[in-house]
């Protein structure tokens, strides 16, 4: 939590959230998850300056968020990877790598249904990443 606040400590306040987006995906470690697949619930906020959006009204000075939406989709429903955190770590860099104005991003992706002996409501990985921390090609 504390890298969070640090991380917002240098982000624009100004944030975009897509949440509750949900994906059939074939990630886990398990061989039954990558052969049946499951439900992924995603949240993502983007720390992003909205004052050129806000005076213009025009698209092009914010973060498209259907070009968001089909990107998270693309890793969500795309190539299988064994863990979240690997899937998580390559969305926010995509996220990165495409929105320039995005300050800092954050990801959270949840597994609702786990190989846990017990009762839990999900499983999720939250990583967030500011664009000065990370070797994002510009």
């Amino acid at each position: 939590m504390r890298a969070f606040s640090r991380a917002l400590c240098r982000a624009p306040s100004d944030r975009i959230l897509l949440k509750g987006l949900q994906f059939h995906g074939y990630h886990g470690a398990l061989p039954e998850e990558r052969a049946i697949g499951q439900k992924f619930r995603v949240d993502v906020e983007l720390h992003t300056d909205l004052r050129a959006a806000g005076r213009s009204d025009d698209l092009k000075d914010t973060v498209n968020y259907v070009s968001v939406f089909e990107l998270i989709r693309s890793h969500m429903e795309g190539s299988p990877k064994a863990l979240l955190e690997a899937v998580a770590h390559d969305l926010i860099l995509d996220i990165l790598q495409e929105h320039k104005s995005v300050e800092t991003a954050r990801v959270r992706i949840c597994k609702p249904q786990v190989s846990i002996p017990g009762i839990l409501e999900h499983v999720a990985v939250d990583i967030v990443r500011n664009r000065k921390e990370v070797d994002v090609v510009t």
